[in-house]
């Protein structure tokens, strides 16, 4: 699966930012958030930035201890925080600018899509972002 994004439904509301790291951190904490809702300016237009899930994965190929692995249930590309060391090197690989480093933890954090039910998606009240099959151009 992936997340499908239409910018043009998306209001900036935010929702999706509260939801993600409330599941993630259990705190609503949107610098958390493995979502992050872009805009030039405080009125928009408003574009959510999501992981692509790269049939590639220049994150996962970046890693110098492999800590980055597809899920086989999923097929999200999710980072194992007990091999992460915190390099960065995944970041500056990502195209997309979704993956960051925790500074407390000292360990990557991407999306994962929540183990399959993605919260970001389940809580958009108007579409913006959707899950769908991993068939490129999706």
């Amino acid at each position: 699966m992936r997340l499908k994004v239409v910018s043009e439904l998306c209001t900036g509301c935010r929702i999706c930012q509260s939801f993600c790291s409330f599941h993630h951190e259990r705190v609503i904490w949107p610098a958390m958030a493995r979502i992050a809702i872009v805009a030039p300016g405080d009125d928009g237009p408003f574009s959510p930035n999501v992981c692509r899930q790269c049939d590639d994965a220049p994150c996962a190929a970046a890693c110098p201890v492999e800590a980055i692995s597809m899920d086989g249930t999923t097929g999200a590309w999710a980072v194992d925080s007990a091999l992460c060391e915190g390099c960065g090197a995944c970041v500056q690989a990502c195209p997309y600018d979704v993956i960051f480093v925790d500074e407390v933890r000292g360990t990557a954090i991407k999306c994962n899509l929540c183990g399959g039910t993605p919260e970001c998606a389940m809580m958009c009240p108007t579409g913006a972002v959707t899950v769908c099959d991993r068939s490129p151009g999706r």
